[in-house]
């Protein structure tokens, strides 16, 4: 609750419309998108997840310290910030300088092993 800031990673589902401008070098793109909205929207999702990610790796890069969660109401979040937009929430993110006596220890990880398979 302290945290001097939290970020909505959120997407836009109509992000194809700005293609032409955006990515001008394959104009007829846009026509993947704008007939298939479920297309769209994992696009969306999986291209803002991966944006996301990038912001916490370069906050942390910067010393700060990450909080990433789910599990909030999004549709209260989409309300407040994005109405009228096809704007919408995926995660949030607190970013800020932790108290090191309050900071959870690393979570264990999987094993490569157990998280991977060589193919």
């Amino acid at each position: 609750m302290k945290a001097p800031v939290t970020a909505i990673i959120a997407t836009d589902h109509d992000f194809f419309a700005r293609l032409p401008q955006l990515f001008p070098h394959s104009p007829d793109v846009i026509n993947l998108f704008k007939g298939n909205p479920g297309l769209a929207e994992s696009t969306a999702i999986r291209n803002g997840t991966l944006q996301g990610a990038y912001l916490i790796i370069a906050a942390r890069a910067l010393g700060l310290d990450c909080g990433p969660m789910s599990g909030f109401d999004n549709t209260k979040v989409d309300n407040e910030f994005f109405a009228g937009t096809s704007v919408r929430s995926n995660f949030l993110c607190n970013l800020g300088v932790g108290d090191p006596e309050k900071l959870f220890p690393r979570s264990p990880r999987l094993t490569f092993d157990d998280a991977c398979q060589m193919l």
